[in-house]
């Protein structure tokens, strides 16, 4: 597998198509797209700061790595509260996909990949049609993404 760096020129955030393809849409914080990773053994989230180019976490202004540490805090404190005893990893290694992204994920000795990397270990088992909506409706709402209508 080679290392794909982002190659858009332009000053337009442009999501990697690895990314898209392998991850749900839930939403946008002030930074950055919120996504679910589309792999039903894993609660796992994806934080993507919306600033083009981005590779790496210096390429972030000041700023941007601030609300990042903000959003970072907010999603790992859901993804706790969830699942209090569960292992929380966070990594942001872009071996494969070079644009700045942040994964967020439970694990427990329960997973099919514990306790080593998730990332190679086995194809993803994707949700179905049905499991994606209720998924992602789950974690919209627990992460302040989705506000109910009165």
């Amino acid at each position: 597998m080679r290392y794909n760096k982002p190659t858009d020129e332009s000053n337009l955030f442009v999501l990697d198509q690895r990314l898209a393809n392998d991850s749900l849409r839930l939403g946008a914080f002030e930074l950055c797209d919120v996504r679910l990773f589309n792999d039903s053994r894993y609660d796992w989230l994806m934080l993507v700061p919306r600033v083009p180019l981005a590779v790496e976490w210096l390429d972030l202004s000041e700023l941007e790595q601030q609300q990042l540490g903000r959003e970072l805090k907010h999603v790992s404190q859901c993804l706790k509260h969830w699942q209090p005893n569960a292992k929380l990893n966070v990594g942001a290694l872009g071996n494969v996909v070079a644009q700045l992204h942040v994964h967020l994920l439970l694990r427990s000795p329960d997973d099919p990949a514990w306790p080593g990397p998730v990332w190679g270990h086995s194809p993803a088992v994707a949700y179905s049609a049905e499991e994606a909506a209720v998924q992602c409706e789950f974690w919209q709402r627990r992460l302040g993404l989705l506000v109910d209508q009165d």
